[in-house]
């Protein structure tokens, strides 16, 4: 068919503007027949066979993307098109079968999310659309966010959560020397004042059981205390599965490995029932702090093997210009040796972190009700039986929320650390 179109001769600068507006004029057909056919039920070939009326529009597509497919046109616009979708022919039709799914399941998306939901009332019975039923998650928001937490008490889960973001913030924006004393504040003061603010029991504060705790603040509670604990083990296990002693390296070995074999889920059943049948008689650790233990070391055996990656990229030199210098294991690693490995393995490491915020919703298992968990919660309230689906997108949209945004802040830092290697 190809061949066929050759009567005007081969798109070429020579003819660029004579095949560009041939080429847009069908392109642009093809893709309008599709869009009046899925939104206003318009269909502008209809005088075609049948059998011919649907293939018309990517007929039409293609070969206006044929007659414009000029290498170096000259056009930027132009250019970027046949780079990115029309390269080639194959590339040209599997471009156009997504846009032409795109358009066709669009419609019927947007009128369920948005033209025929209903977003005012108080009860189930007010959503008579067929649309979604976004009445669900206003009345269910306060628990979606803060769980079981006592209403006159949330105030303590945003001052919490209003001093990170501060905190981090102004680390954005002061000098290192500044900057130095709030990364040792975060990590080493902050916690404590934050548990003591949330938890209670202390300064006037009511107690406030940690079955208590739940929805959105709990997901972020254990993903920033496994993320500050699991980094700083897991680059101790890569140092030590790389230890020139036996020791240190087959116990290292045999610590990731194990975890490594073992399913999320599984170690969390056993934090929750297990390891309270080994403590101290008389000794009681909060079932909160046994899943934050659980997941920490979960997920430090793989930063172990993310770590490990990038120390075996470093070439040997840079071993032996430490030890050039004087520097002994400690200072060479801290130094010289870790700063370049952890610079190479920023996107594993943003990948752990990712898969870490992700795997929170298994504790369930164990009884904890964090967002995923409010959700099942409310969809089986016989008042709201029905409108699960609602919850499942609210919870998706959040968590691409904040997984997209750390996969940004982690490309912005390959950026900023980039080099030559």
């Amino acid at each position: 068919m190809i061949k066929r179109l050759n009567f005007l001769g081969t798109p070429s600068r020579d003819k660029l503007n004579l095949f560009i507006s041939i080429g847009a004029f069908l392109f642009v057909l093809g893709i309008a027949d599709v869009i009046l056919n899925s939104f206003f039920e318009i269909n502008i070939t209809s005088v075609l066979p049948r059998w011919l009326n649907f293939f018309t529009p990517l007929i039409f597509s293609f070969i206006g993307l044929y007659y414009i497919r000029i290498e170096f046109s000259g056009n930027r616009i132009l250019d970027n098109l046949n780079k990115n979708i029309n390269s080639n022919w194959f590339n040209a039709v599997l471009s156009l079968l997504i846009i032409f799914v795109l358009i066709q399941n669009i419609p019927p998306l947007l009128n369920w999310l948005f033209f025929d939901a209903n977003f005012v009332g108080e009860t189930k019975e007010e959503c008579t659309g067929s649309g979604a039923c976004w009445i669900f998650v206003k009345i269910w928001f306060p628990r979606f966010i803060y769980g079981l937490y006592p209403n006159a008490e949330i105030w303590r889960i945003n001052l919490s959560f209003l001093m990170l973001i501060g905190l981090v913030t102004t680390g954005f924006f002061v000098p290192l020397k500044i900057k130095k004393y709030i990364i040792i504040f975060l990590l080493f003061v902050f916690p404590f004042i934050a548990i003591n603010l949330i938890s209670g029991g202390n300064f006037g504060l009511e107690w406030v059981e940690t079955t208590a705790w739940g929805g959105l603040s709990l997901t972020f509670i254990i993903s920033i205390f496994a993320l500050l604990f699991c980094f700083p083990v897991g680059m101790f296990l890569a140092l030590g599965r790389r230890s020139s002693a036996p020791v240190i390296r087959y116990s290292s070995i045999g610590f990731i490995e194990f975890w490594r074999g073992v399913p999320l889920i599984t170690v969390l059943f056993m934090a929750s029932v297990m390891m309270p049948m080994f403590l101290p008689d008389g000794t009681y650790m909060d079932k909160l702090v046994r899943v934050i233990i659980a997941i920490t070391l979960f997920e430090a055996a793989y930063m172990a093997e993310v770590i490990r990656g990038g120390l075996q990229a470093l070439p040997r030199g840079q071993y032996d210009a430490g030890k050039s210098l004087g520097m002994g294991y400690w200072r060479m690693h801290l130094l010289v040796i870790l700063p370049q490995a952890l610079k190479l393995v920023i996107p594993g490491i943003a990948n752990t972190f990712l898969a870490l915020v992700k795997d929170t919703p298994l504790i369930l298992v164990v009884g904890l009700l964090e967002l995923v968990g409010m959700i099942d919660m409310a969809k089986s309230n016989p008042d709201w039986l029905g409108f699960a689906t609602e919850g499942y997108i609210f919870a998706g949209v959040v968590f691409w929320i904040i997984c997209f945004n750390m996969s940004r802040y982690s490309q912005r830092l390959e950026r900023k650390y980039k080099t030559d290697r």
